[in-house]
């Protein structure tokens, strides 16, 4: 296989020796280019030899010389340079099985592409790899990969994944931390299911791997679930359970590791009504992309910013609308901010998602419609602030199609996103050219 490309950088290496739109890449030094890849990892030699086929059908060499880690400026169709590998899996839990009809094409489309791990922080199962990615991965030493695991007992891991090789993909996680690839790892937790025992068996046999993080999530179930296996949501005593597991084994690997490496979603703080842990526990913060200390985060960037604010005097008047789940929290978070400035009068709206059905209650899964629907006619004040994970990548359409335009006009207020970042957060509650005036 070779890639067609499609364009050249201007003032790239590329450019300058002579590559041009429409040739195809064979090789670099040597090595055969069959995706994203391959390319990304022989761009970095400082010498590099490219084996071209020019739009006659004849081939040439370029030899050109660049930095270690500049790119080479070839463009190509696709970002992967081929299609995107899609998921062979039956899962029960797959939130993707839960949409209602009619939304737009690209939700529907489950991507299990060890690619985007390296280069996005996509999470793969495993059983989409052929022997060659495999060995791709261990001799190019790309790490780390992340995993969605969900349990290492491999005959559940089969149940739960609706693939018969989804235990035998467990097998790759031994090869890879034998290779010395370090592995981020994903448990999406059912209740009665991969808990409990299974979880315990699960982190017992992740410890022993070269794994730098496990994130343990809870299973969101939709109202669009008929003739889907049924699935229970976590309540206050369960979710208390998995915590219970969760914080044990924590102790045990920071005093084995130096790291915690086990983490629960911020959802199962919440659901079990236990206070968040501070900063410290989180370490790096290695899964906030999972849920995994977002708040803690959000709090205290919110209060370090909030200990610098200059002091100021104008009047403002805004409203968040967020997710039931993370209502109490942001509404105590706030006091703090309400306390400090009595010219400001801040009001937080949980918005019930019936989009999907009560049981999805986090800000990321809340759609236009429903914040129309529960908010119009409502005084917002001069701005409604809204988490900027309840946009797709781009940052301008809900999950149900419904555009931030849209929103703007159905509710006559200026609609501003805003990052998980607690100094964002607070710029945008009292406005650039808004004050702040102590009691």
């Amino acid at each position: 296989m070779a890639v067609t490309i499609i364009g050249v950088e201007k003032d790239s290496p590329a450019a300058y020796a002579g590559v041009s739109a429409g040739e195809t890449l064979i090789s670099i030094n040597g090595h055969e280019i069959l995706d994203v890849l391959d390319y990304r990892f022989y761009e970095t030699d400082t010498r590099v030899d490219l084996l071209l086929r020019e739009t006659n059908g004849k081939e040439k060499h370029v030899s050109l010389r660049k930095g270690q880690y500049e790119a080479l400026g070839c463009q190509f169709e696709t970002y992967l340079m081929d299609q995107q590998h899609s998921c062979r899996n039956r899962c029960i839990f797959c939130f993707i099985d839960q949409l209602p009809k009619g939304m737009r094409s690209t939700l529907y489309f489950k991507d299990d592409d060890s690619r985007l791990s390296f280069l996005f922080g996509n999470y793969v199962t495993l059983t989409n790899l052929s022997e060659h990615e495999i060995s791709r991965i261990i001799k190019m030493h790309i790490s780390p990969i992340n995993i969605s695991v969900h349990t290492t007992n491999p005959e559940l891991r089969v149940k739960m994944m609706g693939n018969r090789f989804a235990g035998e993909a467990l097998q790759v996680m031994h090869r890879f931390s034998e290779a010395g690839i370090q592995m981020n790892c994903q448990l999406v937790l059912c209740p009665g299911m991969n808990d409990g025992a299974e979880l315990e068996r699960s982190l017992e046999d992740l410890g022993r791997l070269q794994v730098q993080s496990i994130a343990v999530v809870p299973v969101g179930v939709t109202k669009y679930r008929d003739g889907l296996y049924p699935l229970e949501t976590y309540r206050q005593e369960t979710a208390e359970n998995v915590l219970e597991i969760v914080e044990r084994y924590g102790e045990k690997f920071l005093k084995e590791k130096g790291n915690r490496t086990v983490y629960a979603a911020d959802e199962f703080y919440l659901t079990a009504k236990r206070e968040l842990p501070g900063p410290e526990y989180y370490e790096d913060y290695v899964q906030l992309e999972n849920g995994v200390g977002l708040l803690t985060s959000l709090k205290s960037e919110f209060l370090d910013a909030l200990e610098g604010m200059e002091k100021i005097t104008a009047p403002r008047h805004v409203t968040i609308a967020t997710g039931v789940a993370a209502y109490g929290f942001l509404n105590s978070l706030l006091d703090e901010l309400r306390r400090t400035c009595n010219n400001l009068t801040c009001e937080i709206i949980p918005v019930r998602n019936d989009f999907f059905g009560p049981t999805i209650d986090v800000a990321g899964l809340v759609t236009g419609g429903d914040i129309i629907k529960q908010l119009k006619g409502k005084t917002l004040g001069e701005e409604l602030l809204i988490p900027s994970v309840m946009l797709r990548h781009e940052g301008d359409i809900f999950l149900d199609g419904v555009s931030l335009d849209d929103l703007e006009k159905a509710l006559g207020v200026k609609v501003r996103p805003v990052k998980n970042d607690g100094y964002e957060l607070l710029d945008a509650i009292i406005g650039s050219d808004s004050t702040c005036q102590n009691p």
